[in-house]
């Protein structure tokens, strides 16, 4: 049995969710997904945030604003981190929240969002 968060949790949980993606946003990260896990069973996480650049350097940036976006506006820090030495796949957990930024073709490879089909999916409009 899952446990539910009480309103204050998902009050910030929903302000880290805003905050991750306004990062990736920044530096123009592409094609944003939200999975929302929260009624998946066993999920690792609440909700995965997915998107890819297109370049080792815009991987890289997304990784840079979104830590930065969080550290900023909410003074959260990353768990934990990997891949940022390759750039081919950089995952942020922030424990509910963990972000997925790929490069373009490791996302279409892993296709992360086949393997959690049973989630809720929100497409990220891109900003104007």
């Amino acid at each position: 049995m899952q446990r539910m968060p009480n309103k204050n949790e998902e009050i910030q949980r929903n302000k880290l969710l805003h905050t991750v993606i306004d990062g990736i946003q920044e530096v123009k990260g592409h094609e944003i997904v939200c999975l929302n896990l929260t009624e998946v069973p066993h999920a690792a996480a609440d909700y995965f945030v997915i998107c890819h650049g297109t370049s080792d350097t815009q991987v890289n940036a997304i990784a840079r604003a979104v830590e930065k976006e969080t550290m900023d506006e909410l003074r959260e820090r990353p768990w934990h981190k990997e891949g940022q030495n390759n750039s081919e796949w950089v995952l942020l957990d922030y424990f509910n929240v963990v972000v997925h930024i790929f490069h373009k073709e490791a996302r279409n490879f892993y296709e992360l969002e086949d393997m959690w089909a049973d989630a809720e999916v929100q497409k990220i409009e891109n900003r104007a």
